[in-house]
């Protein structure tokens, strides 16, 4: 076997193949990583690899073309045929040699990962895991060549035979999507040739044993074909007739059966044994929280997923695979929209997206809108919505906690006061925390109702009155919680105030400016403040808040016994305040300007005698609205979500999984390193191998 993998791992150098094929890896490749990673700064090899998947489809039938038929053709084989070695030894020989040609430049590439971590944080493990699917996706390739080479004398129909197979391999999802979206027993069928899906679910950040093993069995039965292919050309030279005929054909029957069996074995091996993440942000990945909630369950979850199963988000159905493989409690399953429209109707009344959930338990059910699922911001360089954070197993785990829950905490939205109304994307923070909600207007009422776990004042442009203040503030002094955001208004707001001095809190007058121009956007009203370390800010802990048209708001220096006051939000020392807007001209300080600096948000907790009310309150009254939001990539919307559960403190299960983020550490290349990267993985490499490649066949020419 040795023999022959050095004699054909020569034979392609010095017929100059070889070196063609290694210099075409490296030339395509070398494109792609100077745009993806050198030019816009991306830190790992997995969009690269992605991308050059299809050069297999024209170098590999252009590599194994000849590796068998030719010396078929010129009847060189009948030497090795005839002679003391096995058939699998001849086969590996040959597969290990064309393997060596193809490790050369899969051991260049593999250098990259190291260099461009020299520009900032590559993303190593996503990397080596996308470049070793790369890897087994090319070898298979490879197998798939040699035996359709096996199969005739001539190099050109080996090509194009083998070209068919590798195109149809590449482009067998959207076949199988064409002939039925639903799935059918020949979609499944032709699935087994589906070469590209197995390498996206490696080069994905996971790594699959499944996919592994799927590239191991197929490599191994394309040489076991191949080799059935040499033993009868063999036996027709050596007796002058096939005799094994039969042997050959019922052990090609066994070994597919054998391959189909091995994959579907580990088919069923729970995805917690076989899957492996090794993404940056631990994007595959169930956290330790969902897995003790799932591993406590007593009850039946139902998880629909409305997509057929061919055609379903990627990302989310991996996230589902590990939810079913922690508890035999959760079952997942996918019903088609097209086949059973109405299937969501059973559920809620609204029209839902494709890829949606609906958790169900006996108690209950929740929909998940699959727009909920992933995070998303608005690029004001491309003017276009982008994808910022996945929050598949936060909706997942939360819905989950909401069907099985005996009791949920409730919380009361006032209205009747020209309240904000709250946005879908911060009602749908709610139905995440696991809260129950309801609007009242305390006209209709004779107090909060005592199952209020707090109330929310969301921005209030008129006055309370007398009667609804003393409902509120007798809430609080039973120990009520509340989250109160103030509005900048012209109307007198003494009743209002009364609630916030409760407290211990009172109102600057204006609304405040700032003046350090790295603590504000664009304009001195749309500030940036400095967010403070609490329990309440920790999600949101180095990101910024977008707080536009604050007022400030005024702590006494020594609270009254039994009152805490801790910062939020707070304003630089060059911030100030203006009153007279409707008169502004200038936004720089006056002397009758009041100075800064200033709370833009304050966590308030008051005991007295058994009871104990806590409140959180804001002074922007956009500043829990989605077009803030956008403005700094959803930190908003987290610190709206710590406050709920800061404040509904009777969450049944605990369990709040946040987003996981999109956001990427990109490098930082100069203009300079670029160019001499890109030149020399572009250019330079593959024009050397090159031209020591054509120094080798000009010599062996003379020779």
């Amino acid at each position: 076997m040795r023999a022959i993998a050095k004699r054909e791992f020569q034979s392609y150098f010095h017929s100059f193949i070889g070196c063609l094929f290694i210099v075409a890896v490296l030339f395509i490749t070398g494109i792609y990583t100077t745009v993806y990673n050198l030019l816009s700064g991306l830190p790992d090899l997995t969009y690269v690899l992605s991308g050059v998947c299809f050069i297999f489809i024209i170098a590999v039938p252009l590599l194994t073309m000849r590796v068998l038929a030719e010396e078929r053709r010129q009847r060189t084989d009948q030497l090795i045929l005839t002679a003391p070695v096995s058939v699998g030894n001849i086969v590996a020989g040959k597969f290990l040699a064309l393997g060596g040609i193809f490790t050369i430049p899969i051991l260049i590439i593999s250098v990259y990962p190291l260099i461009l971590n020299q520009f900032g944080k590559a993303a190593l493990l996503e990397s080596y895991v996308s470049l070793a699917a790369f890897y087994l996706y090319g070898l298979t390739c490879i197998a798939i060549g040699i035996f359709v080479s096996s199969l005739t004398e001539s190099q050109v129909i080996a090509a194009v035979i083998t070209f068919a197979l590798l195109f149809l391999g590449y482009m067998m999802r959207g076949i199988c999507n064409m002939i039925s979206a639903g799935g059918n027993w020949l979609t499944k069928l032709l699935g087994a040739f589906d070469l590209l899906s197995h390498y996206e679910n490696l080069a994905s950040g996971i790594f699959d044993v499944k996919s592994l093993v799927y590239y191991l069995t197929l490599i191994f039965l394309f040489l076991f074909l191949t080799a059935q292919s040499i033993q009868k050309r063999r036996y027709s030279i050596s007796v002058k007739k096939f005799k094994m005929g039969a042997y050959s054909s019922v052990m090609i029957a066994a070994m597919v059966a054998a391959a189909v069996l091995v994959n579907l074995f580990v088919g069923e091996i729970p995805a917690r044994y076989t899957t492996f993440d090794a993404t940056s942000n631990r994007l595959y990945s169930l956290s330790e929280e969902t897995k003790a909630l799932a591993e406590g369950l007593e009850e039946k979850i139902s998880i629909y997923v409305l997509a057929n199963e061919g055609s379903q988000d990627t990302t989310l159905q991996k996230t589902l695979e590990q939810y079913a493989a922690l508890s035999d409690q959760i079952e997942v399953s996918y019903v088609d929209p097209v086949v059973n429209p109405k299937f969501h109707t059973q559920y809620t009344d609204a029209s839902i997206t494709r890829n949606s959930l609906i958790v169900e338990s006996g108690k209950r059910s929740r929909v998940i809108d699959y727009s909920s699922v992933y995070e998303t911001s608005f690029d004001y360089s491309t003017y276009s919505q982008i994808v910022t954070g996945y929050d598949g197993e936060g909706q997942i785990t939360s819905a989950i906690s909401y069907v099985i829950s005996d009791d949920m905490p409730k919380m009361y939205l006032l209205e009747g006061h020209g309240e904000i109304v709250f946005e879908s994307d911060f009602y749908a923070a709610i139905e995440k925390a696991n809260i129950d909600y309801e609007t009242i207007n305390l006209l209709q009422h004779e107090a909060i109702p005592e199952d209020a776990e707090c109330i929310v004042i969301n921005a209030p442009a008129s006055d309370f009155s007398e009667d609804d203040t003393n409902k509120v503030l007798d809430y609080l002094k039973a120990g009520g919680n509340a989250l109160i955001i103030t509005a900048w208004t012209r109307e007198n707001m003494s009743n209002f105030h009364k609630i916030l001095e409760y407290y211990g809190v009172s109102m600057a007058e204006g609304l405040v400016l700032e003046g350090d121009m790295d603590a504000y956007y664009q304009s001195p009203f749309y500030i940036l403040p400095t967010v403070e370390y609490d329990s309440v800010t920790d999600s949101v802990s180095g990101s910024f808040i977008f707080a536009p048209y604050a007022q400030g708001l005024l702590l006494p220096e020594e609270p009254e016994e039994g009152l805490e006051l801790t910062t939020l939000l707070s304003t630089s020392q060059e911030s100030y305040t203006k009153s007279d807007l409707e008169s502004l001209t200038e936004y720089t300080r006056q002397e009758t300007d009041v100075s800064g600096p200033f709370v833009l948000g304050v966590k308030a907790v008051k005991t007295e005698g058994d009871s104990s009310s806590a409140a959180l309150i804001y002074s922007s009254e956009s500043l829990f609205t989605s077009s803030a939001d956008a403005m700094v990539s959803g930190a908003n919307r987290k610190l709206f979500s710590s406050s709920l559960e800061e404040l509904a403190e009777a969450i049944p299960t605990g369990v709040a999984v946040p987003a996981k983020s999109y956001d990427t550490e990109y490098l930082t290349l100069t203009q300079s390193n670029v160019v001499l990267m890109g030149c020399t993985i572009t250019l330079v490499i593959p024009l050397a191998i090159l031209t020591g490649g054509f120094l080798v066949w000009l010599k062996r020419r003379k020779v």
